[in-house]
């Protein structure tokens, strides 16, 4: 039985993870930051920095994996960062497609299902395929469902969701009447089932979701940390974890409603 935590007091290592095995995040989203900042305090290239990051996804794929995790989502590539120098671009581009050739072969070993959303029509070719192959490969995979978020911006998933349901008024396949939060909720994503997130992580000290699955995180907690993504590891993720459980989520309800459901 573990000893009760004060207010703000930090647990070690083996309370956070015993606590984060208590209560797992079903689902739990990363905002991946700080590759370009973590090379340039190194001297290094940005490139140099993103392929750092993609060590920090393997391991963090890993531990959410362990730890039962049952939808890790990571935003991997913005609908804005399409702004960025050209040579960056690329080279993130070329990571893409490596990845995508390189690390789904584990990922079904491991039975781990992977889903792309996006607007997928901006990539090549080359990688539009691999995302396919991908997707195919791994489909009937029952264990931790792992999105990634590839050219995706929160406002397009919602707008995109919003045609689609009204093109389907339109064609009178639908009511108005009959559009609700569960209708939309499954016109999100590309029809690409993402239940809402439980636990949403941000590294490298930003305090902002630059519109990252603005619907799935209507109700989810925030946890922000100061590390840079390529120094995210394990460790880290088991502290997000231990500090989701020493939250108490109310959904709107009171402390005395909740009090009277755990009774």
């Amino acid at each position: 039985m573990t000893s009760p935590q004060l207010p703000g007091q930090r647990p070690d290592d083996a309370q956070a993870r015993e606590s984060a095995q208590e209560t797992v995040p079903s689902h739990v989203a990363i905002i991946m930051d700080g590759n370009n900042r973590w090379a340039r305090a190194r001297g290094l290239s940005g490139v140099r920095g993103h392929r750092a990051g993609v060590e920090a996804v393997r391991a963090v794929i890993q531990r959410a994996a362990e730890r039962g995790v049952d939808t890790l989502s990571l935003f991997a590539f913005s609908s804005e960062n399409w702004k960025r120098p050209a040579a960056e671009v690329n080279a993130l581009m070329e990571l893409f497609l490596m990845a995508l050739k390189r690390e789904v072969k584990k990922l079904h070993e491991r039975n781990i299902r992977l889903s792309i959303i996006g607007e997928q029509r901006g990539f090549s070719h080359a990688i539009q395929k691999h995302i396919q192959r991908a997707e195919t490969l791994t489909a009937s995979n029952t264990g931790m469902h792992l999105v990634i978020a590839a050219n995706y911006g929160g406002q397009w998933d919602l707008a995109q969701a919003a045609r689609r349901l009204a093109e389907q008024a339109v064609a009178g396949d639908i009511s108005p009447a009959a559009i609700d939060e569960q209708t939309m909720d499954q016109a999100m994503a590309g029809n690409t089932c993402v239940p809402p997130i439980d636990l949403c992580i941000r590294t490298s000290g930003e305090q902002r979701l630059s519109n990252f699955m603005l619907w799935q995180l209507a109700y989810a907690e925030l946890h922000f940390s100061p590390l840079l993504w390529p120094d995210f590891q394990a460790d880290a993720f088991d502290e997000a974890l231990a500090d989701f459980c020493r939250r108490q989520r109310r959904f709107g309800m009171t402390d005395e409603q909740l009090e009277a459901q755990g009774a």
